[in-house]
C-alpha cells in the first residue's frame, strides 16, 4: 500500500505544481520559494536541533507557547519551522523574526524528503495537530529521528476518511515516536486507527496556553475609539470562508433593523479572498471601510473588512460579540480561544467538529452559544450587543474556561524529554 501511495504522489506532483501556480495567480507568495518544496532550493534548509512543522496561520499560533519554550534553551536559528501555506510562513516571521529559521515543507515523496532530511539533519520532529505524511515520517523512522505528534487532534469525520486506507494509515502511525493527544476522544481514535496505545498520551490544547499581548487592551481601545467609541455596539465575524459572508450580512441587516448603528467586523479566513468579500459589500450597497485604508468608520459605517494578517486577536479584543467562522459551513469551525482569552462572548453555527471539544467547554461554561439559523444569530447578537452587563458576565465565563485548562505545555514537555532523551538536545529541554 505505501509503494501504491508513493506512486500516486509521483503522478499527483505535477498537479500540486500547478495548483500552486493556480494560487499564485490571487496570492502570489505561492510562487516563490518553490525550490524549498523541492528540496532544490538555493538556500537549502540549515542544519537544526528541533524541526517544528505546522502547516498554517492556526498551527503555528498553536506551536508559539512551544516554540518559546524552545528558545529559551536552545540556540538561536537552531530550531526549524516548515510551513505550506504562505500566510503560515508570515505568521512565523511576525511572531519569531530570526530567532528561528523558516521553510516551507517539502512534498512527500522518497527522493525529496530525504534531500530535505540530509540537509537540516534534525535530531527530532514536531508534527503539530494532523500533518500525517506516510514518507515523511518514513524517512524519519529510517534515520533514526524521534518524530512527536504535538497538539494532536482527529475529528470523527477525519478519523472515517483514514480509516478507508487501513493499512497505510496504521503503518504510518506506527513511526510516530509519540502521539500527544488534545482529547481522551482524539487518542482514542488515533488508537482505532492502529497507534500504539503505549505511545499515546493526552496532554491537552496548546491554544490554551496562548496568552493575549500584554498591551492588546490598550492597543483594542485606540482600534476601537476608530470604529466610534466604546458605546457602538460592534459584533466581529472571524475567519470567515465562503459562503458564509452572505449570511452573516443578511443577520447584519436584520440585526440593524434593531439595533441601528451596529458595527459588522468581518475578518475573512483567507487573503485571497479580501477583494472578493469587498466586492461582496459594495454589491450590496453596505457602507464599508477597509483595515488596510487605515480610515476611521463614522457612524454610517457599516461594515469594516479586517483585510489584514496578523490582527485577529486585536480585532477579537476590540469587539463586544464574536462569531467564529467556518462554523455555518461545513468546515468545522475554528478557534474560539482567542476570543474567550479577552471576554469576548463566543457565538458558532452548527459546524464545530475541528474544535469540538473546547466549543463544548465553552458552551457548557454558559461562554459561548451555538446557533443554527441567521434569525436565531441575529436574536442571540441583539441579545448580547444591547446588555453590556451580561456581555461582562459572559466574557469572564470564558477567560474562567481558558485558565482552567492552561497546563498542556508543561505535560507536553514532558513527552518530548522522555522522546529526546538520546539526543544531544536533550539537556536543552530541561
Amino acid at each position: 500500500m505505501h509503494r501504491y501511495y508513493t506512486w500516486l504522489m509521483r503522478l499527483a506532483l505535477p498537479l500540486a505544481l500547478a495548483r500552486l501556480y493556480w494560487r499564485s495567480l490571487r496570492t502570489p507568495a505561492y510562487r516563490a520559494r518553490i525550490g524549498e518544496r523541492l528540496a532544490w532550493s538555493s538556500a537549502p534548509a540549515p542544519r537544526a536541533e528541533i524541526w517544528i512543522h505546522a502547516v498554517s496561520v492556526g498551527e503555528v499560533q498553536a506551536a508559539a507557547p512551544l516554540v518559546r519554550h524552545l528558545l529559551a534553551r536552545i540556540p538561536a536559528r537552531r530550531i526549524l519551522v516548515t510551513t505550506t501555506t504562505p500566510t503560515g510562513a508570515d505568521r512565523v516571521r511576525e511572531l519569531f523574526g530570526d530567532d528561528v529559521t523558516q521553510h516551507y515543507l517539502p512534498f512527500d515523496l522518497p527522493s525529496i524528503v530525504g534531500r530535505f532530511l540530509t540537509q537540516a539533519q534534525p535530531q527530532c520532529l514536531i508534527v503539530m495537530e494532523t500533518e500525517i505524511w506516510p514518507n515523511l515520517l518514513a524517512a524519519c523512522a529510517e534515520r533514526g529521528i524521534p518524530t512527536v505528534l504535538a497538539n494532536a487532534r482527529l475529528s470523527a469525520q477525519s478519523a472515517r476518511g483514514y480509516a478507508r486506507l487501513p493499512q497505510l494509515t496504521r503503518s504510518t502511525l506506527a513511526h510516530f515516536t509519540a502521539i500527544a493527544a488534545q482529547t481522551a476522544a482524539d487518542a482514542e481514535r488515533f488508537i482505532a486507527l492502529g497507534a500504539n496505545p503505549a505511545r499515546v498520551t493526552v496532554t491537552g490544547n496548546l491554544k490554551f496556553e496562548q496568552r493575549p499581548a500584554p498591551d492588546v487592551q490598550q492597543r483594542a481601545a485606540a482600534v476601537r475609539e476608530s470604529w466610534g467609541g466604546a458605546a457602538r455596539p460592534v459584533w466581529v465575524a472571524a475567519s470567515t470562508h465562503e459562503g458564509e459572508e452572505v449570511q452573516l450580512l443578511a443577520v447584519h441587516q436584520q440585526l440593524r433593523a434593531q439595533v441601528p448603528n451596529a458595527l459588522l467586523v468581518l475578518v475573512p479566513r483567507h487573503p485571497e479572498r479580501f477583494e472578493r468579500v469587498a466586492a461582496l459589500i459594495a454589491r450590496q450597497n453596505w457602507s464599508l471601510v477597509r483595515r488596510s485604508a487605515a480610515r476611521n468608520c463614522d457612524l454610517a459605517t457599516a461594515v469594516f473588512l479586517g483585510d489584514s494578517m496578523g490582527e485577529l486577536p486585536l480585532l477579537l479584543a476590540a469587539g463586544d460579540v464574536a462569531f467564529i467562522g467556518g462554523s455555518l459551513v461545513a468546515v468545522g469551525g475554528h478557534n474560539p480561544l482567542e476570543a474567550a482569552a479577552v471576554a469576548v462572548p463566543v457565538i458558532v453555527g452548527p459546524h464545530t467538529f475541528n474544535f469540538a471539544a473546547m466549543t463544548e467547554w465553552l458552551i457548557g461554561a454558559g461562554a459561548a452559544v451555538q446557533m443554527n439559523d441567521v434569525a436565531a444569530l441575529a436574536e442571540q447578537l441583539q441579545q448580547w450587543l444591547t446588555n453590556a452587563a451580561l456581555r461582562a458576565e459572559i466574557g469572564k465565563r470564558g477567560q474562567r474556561v481558558v485558565e482552567e485548562h492552561r497546563g498542556a505545555l508543561a505535560r507536553l514537555v514532558e513527552v518530548l524529554d522522555a522522546v529526546t532523551a538520546p539526543c544531544a538536545a536533550a539537556n536543552l529541554m530541561n
